[in-house]
């Protein structure tokens, strides 16, 4: 090797991926954390730490060598100076590091289950410990009915649409109308008159082509309730009365899935979850009709038509619920399985109350009312 070359510490990636060999091989020094994005392909995963014990301890140390890659190149090169200083010139810095590398172009591997597209898309979501490419395979898997596509539900498919929920099933029979746009923000002034299931079916596909979506051109109701929940891992209420409400919780708990619930009215909105069917024996928690018995009067709980909304509500609201609903289909965090979560928007207040299962529940009780 002549004196320039030796002097030479760094590489562009094109040059490492091209000069890589067993006896010269690429070592990416990232964290666990940071490989779920994906690795360089052929490359040996080790810590810097590793790096630097196995070749100065190593007793043929001067004829060996090799190209460090980190996320950046960065670190890379701190340690390859660490590693000269030993006397092991043999070593290169991969310039640009893995972000370099995957801007070329180069060979890479993806986390089990996920394509290329799908690494790249949901990136974010794999760095995270919670998460990982784990919990993104079950959120492709998952299968999640959104009943309404109004206020709620708008930013709620959205949110879980981009998140990489792999099915949604979109539930609703009403048509787009100009007063919706205030605060239905899948909806489109271009698509006014259009069915609202046919109108969030084209946001969706414009936000995230891999969604499956299955619409329901219907209104849900006591005849076609139990139908309707078969088969979906997570039922999401954006309906804005009780009738609905309540028949939508008696099928969740006829099939045994969790109901993630959401109202809104002026300046307060509320969520919760209920899913009696995921409690411990020992520790029940409520259904629907535990926490509201009863249906309010008319007057009591008028309509957004009647009493308005603040536009913004129902997107916090809906996005609360997607938040959720995330976390149940990923099994993190606390659910509000058994606390109703409420917020006054006026004066960003927010607080909770605990609700409790009852024995003489009519729709999930063990003792008759």
């Amino acid at each position: 090797m002549s004196e320039k070359a030796d002097r030479k510490i760094e590489v562009s990636v094109a040059e490492a991926a091209r000069m890589v060999c067993p006896s010269n091989p690429l070592i990416d020094i990232r964290t666990r954390r940071e490989m779920k994005v994906g690795v360089p392909t052929g490359a040996i995963a080790m810590t810097a730490d590793e790096v630097l014990t196995k070749y100065s301890d190593s007793s043929n140390s001067g004829g060996q060598g090799g190209y460090i890659l980190c996320a950046a190149g960065v670190r890379s090169l701190a340690l390859v100076r660490q590693l000269r200083s030993r006397g092991l010139n043999g070593f290169f810095n991969v310039t640009g590091g893995f972000s370099a590398w995957t801007e070329a172009g180069l060979p890479t591997g993806y986390p089990r289950g996920l394509n290329a597209a799908q690494a790249d898309r949901y990136s974010r979501h794999l760095v995270m410990p919670q998460v990982g490419p784990e919990g993104q395979r079950k959120l492709l898997a998952c299968r999640m009915l959104l009943v309404g596509l109004g206020g709620l539900n708008s930013p709620a498919a959205l949110y879980l649409a981009a998140a990489g929920v792999g099915t949604l099933g979109l539930l609703d029979d009403d048509s787009v109308e100009r007063s919706n746009l205030q605060r239905q923000v899948i909806h489109s002034d271009s698509r006014i008159g259009e069915k609202k299931i046919h109108s969030a079916q084209t946001a969706i596909k414009a936000l995230n082509p891999d969604v499956d979506i299955e619409v329901f051109d219907q209104r849900v109701d006591s005849t076609n309730a139990v139908s309707l929940v078969k088969g979906w891992d997570v039922v999401i209420d954006g309906t804005d009365n009780f009738p609905a409400r309540y028949v939508l919780n008696k099928a969740c708990l006829q099939h045994r899935i969790p109901l993630v619930y959401g109202g809104v009215m002026r300046f307060q909105g509320q969520v919760s979850v209920f899913w009696p069917a995921g409690a411990l024996p020992d520790q029940p928690w409520p259904c629907f009709q535990c926490a509201f018995p009863h249906a309010p009067a008319a007057a009591d709980a008028p309509s957004c038509a009647e009493a308005g909304v603040l536009g913004v509500l129902p997107g916090i609201t809906g996005t609360l619920q997607a938040s959720e609903a995330l976390k149940l289909v990923l099994g993190i965090g606390e659910p509000l399985t058994n606390r109703l979560l409420m917020f006054d928007a006026l004066n960003m207040d927010f607080c909770q109350t605990t609700l409790k299962s009852r024995a003489d529940c009519p729709a999930c009780g063990t003792r008759p009312g």
